[in-house]
């Protein structure tokens, strides 16, 4: 199929809400390790990873190979028999886990992942009352967007009761007007006051992300978590950890995000990145909380064998290879790299994150921090024609997501580097600044 006729069904076929990237929006033809090719044959260095979902790179023969001998196996067989890659997966899962989080349920998405865990804390604690942050995103069903603390991603059916939002950690531009470390972390302290003001006073769960994704990659300060937990714990809730975006190495040297924070979580969920794209979502919790949700479920799909043989095939790969060791070496360097762009062009106000997260905010004006989605969007335009694909985000748009795989080298960083430079310089002297 052409260019031309795929975008033509595109626009006839799929709803209006589904909007690719581009003026000029990308048919992608293959993948092939950390490069896509379009349906014209031009090859682009992809730094997002189909929104931090491609871990080890495309059409990875390891995981190719694993999914397809399971095909040839048995694609399907639903939760109501015992399928052998599901059960390797949850021990593979339990094992790499910290704490006492051993016991899994498997769905298809992230979405599914985060519903579950607010049944079973609803389950465990006989509460219905649920804390989000603002920023936050956690899917697309009625209650993740009701968990959901934006706007633009809360579509209708976003009502659900029980849900309230606090202030999340996003310093650079701090909702009471603090700066950090002289705030006494305020942030973390208004779920006290949420808890104490706007429930009941004893709450099923506080569900947060390590890094907010699609929030713009805002990044808790180290004292956060552990403040915020320990309110919760209080008040009878439990920790719901949104690990969606940040597990799996992603964050550097630590398998998942939230161990940066020194905390453990009551229960965690996972999607995306553990099989390198194939559809997957994971509740994981403790013996305790996993008994306590009475009666019957499933998910027809969810923990099927061909998804399962994919994710225990990354996960492989994963260990076997330390990438979230090498995820730690190539964020520093990425890292470094931004900074300094950082200082060359004053359109960068922030840059954030950890490993291989990194998120670059771009304001029109450092002292009022006006933020520049128009910005991001010539960006994102020049960085195409140089052949690189990176992501987007924030509530105000104007955060590039930069999120190579969790395998890339410090070659292929140098080369993002040298296109966002090109990139920052055309948008800078657009904006006269």
């Amino acid at each position: 199929m052409d260019t031309k006729t795929a975008l033509q069904w595109h626009n006839e076929y799929l709803i209006p809400g589904v909007a690719p990237y581009y003026k000029d929006p990308l048919v992608i033809s293959h993948g092939k390790g950390h490069h896509l090719y379009d349906a014209d044959g031009h090859e682009y260095l992809d730094f997002f990873g189909g929104i931090l979902t491609v871990s080890i790179g495309h059409a990875d023969p390891r995981v190719a190979q694993r999914v397809k001998e399971q095909v040839d196996k048995v694609s399907h067989t639903s939760a109501v028999y015992v399928n052998q890659p599901q059960v390797e997966l949850a021990k593979r899962i339990a094992d790499l886990a910290p704490g006492d989080l051993r016991k899994s349920f498997f769905t298809n998405s992230g979405t599914e992942a985060n519903e579950t865990a607010v049944v079973l804390a609803r389950a465990h604690t006989g509460c219905d009352e649920v804390i989000a942050l603002r920023h936050g995103y956690s899917g697309r069903s009625s209650m993740a967007m009701s968990l959901t603390g934006q706007s633009g991603w809360r579509l209708p059916g976003a009502n659900q009761p029980g849900i309230k939002h606090a202030i999340n950690p996003y310093c650079y531009r701090c909702a009471m007007g603090h700066k950090y470390p002289d705030c006494n972390m305020m942030c973390a302290r208004d779920v006290e006051d949420i808890i104490r003001t706007s429930t009941s006073g004893r709450i099923a769960a506080f569900l947060a992300e390590p890094i907010q994704g699609v929030g713009g990659f805002v990044t808790a300060p180290p004292e956060y978590f552990k403040i915020v937990v320990d309110i919760v714990h209080r008040a009878g809730g439990l920790f719901i950890c949104d690990e969606v975006q940040t597990g799996w190495g992603r964050t550097g040297d630590e398998m998942f995000g939230i161990s940066h924070w020194g905390v453990v979580p009551d229960i965690t969920t996972f999607a995306k990145g553990l099989a390198n794209g194939a559809p997957i979502g994971a509740t994981l919790t403790t013996p305790a909380i996993a008994e306590s949700l009475r009666g019957y479920t499933l998910s027809t799909f969810g923990g099927n064998p061909v998804s399962c043989a994919a994710a225990c095939a990354t996960l492989d790969v994963i260990t076997g290879e330390d990438t979230p060791a090498n995820c730690a070496r190539m964020g520093r360097l990425l890292r470094e790299g931004l900074d300094a762009l950082k200082d060359k062009y004053p359109i960068i106000g922030d840059v954030r994150g950890m490993g291989l997260m990194q998120g670059v905010e771009l304001v029109h004006d450092r002292v009022t921090k006006r933020p520049g989605p128009d910005l991001v969007g010539q960006v994102f335009e020049e960085t195409k024609k140089r052949n690189l694909l990176i992501g987007k985000g924030g509530l105000y748009g104007n955060v590039l997501r930069i999120t190579p795989m969790l395998t890339i080298t410090a070659a292929e960083i140098e080369v993002a580097l040298k296109i966002l430079d090109e990139s920052f310089a055309v948008a800078s002297a657009a904006a006269g600044a």
